[in-house]
């Protein structure tokens, strides 16, 4: 008696996994959802950057002009941190592109925020700035420094993105 008893359980738990696969199946097909829409909020970065430019020792640069394409998704000023200014953004092809900038010594700042990336000898004239090209495994940039300050523009996008991001930054 034993045994049959034991088939039933089995038998009883498998019509289980079925009822279960089977509502939730149902839960998946009626109820909506949208795949193609990002999961990343659009943040406002206004307060932080005239906190920012503010607190900080040199002119915090942030975008003007870019299309609605671009999304604001992270922001930050860490005074404490070297007064290290963050601003994050995905571009209209959801790559990573930030701004980042900091008064920590160059070359430790570089490295750090870009990933390891190396300096090669290709620069770009942007506006009346000459920046300095970085390329990575997991991110490229484009680099000054001056005013006290580093500036890193830096992302998974293409060279092209990054430029149009640096291209629209301004510090007033």
């Amino acid at each position: 008696m034993a045994g049959r008893q034991g088939n039933q359980t089995v038998k009883n738990m498998l019509w289980s996994l079925v009822v279960i696969a089977l509502v939730a199946g149902v839960i998946y097909i009626f109820i909506p959802h949208d795949d193609s829409k990002s999961p990343v909020e659009r943040k406002d970065y206004r307060v932080e950057l005239l906190t920012a430019r503010r607190a900080a020792p040199y002119p915090v640069a942030a975008p003007e002009g870019l299309s609605k394409d671009w999304k604001a998704t992270s922001v930050r000023y860490k005074g404490e941190e070297h007064d290290s200014w963050h601003l994050g953004f995905l571009d209209p092809d959801d790559e990573y592109v930030a701004i980042k900038q900091s008064t920590d010594k160059p070359a430790k700042f570089i490295e750090d925020v870009t990933k390891d990336a190396k300096r090669t000898k290709a620069t770009e004239k942007i506006g009346d700035q000459e920046w300095q090209r970085y390329e990575g495994g997991t991110y490229d940039a484009l680099v000054r420094t001056e005013k006290g300050a580093t500036t890193v523009v830096l992302g998974t996008a293409p060279f092209g993105q990054l430029t149009k991001m640096a291209e629209s930054l301004k510090t007033s």
